[in-house]
């Protein structure tokens, strides 16, 4: 059975499009060179939207996770340097989808007592 995206649904999913596209765009700034507090931002934003929507963590982490791996794709193809770290770049989302669903657990964690 399909679920209906509500408006607050709509609204977490705006939101998690703003922050993805917000921490992609400070870490391809040139001078930007901290992947840890790259990776603690998308973990940290996709755990309050997990926390937020528990209903749909994978859409959260997403949308805020597919912008920094979607950057560095294009950089190497415009660059024409496709490697096989350029793949690897996906693995970021290992980061988004960790803190989605650890605010999932923390809510239902929460509701349940």
């Amino acid at each position: 059975m399909r679920e209906r995206m509500t408006y607050r649904d709509l609204g977490l999913f705006l939101a998690a499009l703003v922050l993805g596209l917000a921490i992609a765009w400070v870490d391809s700034r040139p001078h930007w060179d901290d992947a840890g507090i790259t990776a603690g931002s998308l973990l940290l934003s996709a755990a309050v939207l997990g926390m937020m929507g528990p209903r749909r963590p994978w859409l959260w982490a997403l949308a805020i996770g597919i912008w920094v791996p979607l950057y560095m794709i294009a950089d190497h193809l415009a660059a024409h340097t496709v490697t096989l770290r350029t793949a690897g770049s996906l693995v970021i989302l290992a980061f988004p989808l960790a803190g989605a669903y650890a605010g999932m657990g923390l809510r239902r964690a929460f509701a349940a007592s």
